[in-house]
């Protein structure tokens, strides 16, 4: 199957109100699938192409895996990162290039400054300017390297689409989705971004969750599971979920894509249509909650005050 490129006919997943008066809404498609890839919910459009940005990166991770790359569980989680920028997260990108016998100057990540607001102002403040290791794709970028060592390939131009490594990602990518990629852009860290489905993405995202220990899948899912704080940061909403919901993995993207899946592969992809990411955070937890977690541990992570969501999520929520 063929993700088909499309307008998606997103629906609204989210309202914002004030005093009981809908005061925004937030569309976007969401999607639960059970361990055995049937669908248990579905909201919005769950088959047509898109970008899934950062929440590729555990399939990503999972492709260099197969490719042989030995990584620690923390190289693995960086190497699946939108890191914040800490010194934890560029110590372990260092780690990873120096293993390979590569250093920071290798990397082809856009120099930049460190995600995380508190890590940026402090990194400014002593005067720090912007490099390629605090990019929050520099986890990546790292592993990328360090598999094209391995396999002998060249390092130099190891983000271009024609690469040995890039193809051995995309065949990768349709090998956990069961589907055959129609697009391929550039993603915002200069690697290739391939489209998939939201449908495809999770079953992807629940096969790497429920793999055996010591496979390709089962080191980066035991990576992101020791290390979620590597991940993401120490004051992200994703690394605190991972620490609250036991065995989950969970990766964020930009343009508020979302994935998680559970130990047993009961996995869940979210877009939000607008990008706004104040919105990710209550449809995955209410999807988390369709999926049997705790309620009360998802409190924290319901969203802003004022956000409901509604529709057909909100509906089976209240019937749970």
């Amino acid at each position: 199957m063929i993700p088909e490129i499309r307008v998606p006919t997103h629906e609204p997943l989210v309202h914002l109100l004030r005093d009981g008066m809908v005061e925004g809404v937030h569309h976007g498609s969401a999607v639960v699938l059970a361990p055995d890839g049937r669908v248990l919910f579905s909201a919005g459009d769950v088959e047509s192409a898109f970008y899934p940005r950062s929440a590729a990166k555990p399939l990503q991770a999972t492709a260099m895996a197969r490719l042989g790359v030995e990584l620690s569980p923390a190289g693995f989680a960086v190497g699946a990162a939108s890191h914040s920028g800490e010194d934890i997260h560029l110590a372990e990108v260092l780690r990873t290039l120096d293993g390979a016998g590569l250093t920071a100057e290798d990397l082809r990540t856009p120099e930049g400054l460190p995600f995380d607001p508190v890590e940026r102002d402090a990194w400014i403040a002593s005067g720090r300017t912007a490099s390629r290791s605090a990019h929050n794709c520099s986890g990546k970028h790292a592993a990328m390297l360090a598999t094209c060592r391995l396999r002998g390939w060249s390092t130099k131009d190891y983000l271009d689409a024609g690469h040995p490594l890039q193809r051995a990602i995309a065949e990768s990518v349709e090998d956990l989705t069961g589907q055959r990629i129609p697009k391929v852009a550039v993603d915002g860290c200069g690697a290739p971004l391939f489209a998939v489905s939201l449908r495809g993405l999770a079953s992807a995202v629940g096969k790497i969750a429920a793999a055996a220990p010591g496979t390709p899948a089962g080191l980066v899912a035991e990576g992101i599971r020791k290390h979620p704080e590597l991940v993401a940061g120490t004051r992200r909403d994703v690394t605190a979920l991972m620490r609250a919901v036991p065995g989950l993995i969970a990766k964020d993207g930009f343009e508020a894509v979302q994935v998680a899946a559970l130990p047993d592969g009961t996995a869940i992809a979210i877009k939000i249509a607008d990008g706004g990411d104040r919105a990710r955070q209550p449809v995955l937890a209410a999807a988390l909650a369709l999926c049997g977690v705790d309620r009360e541990v998802l409190k924290p992570f319901t969203g802003p005050p004022g956000l409901c969501v509604t529709g057909a999520l909100a509906e089976i929520q209240l019937a749970a």
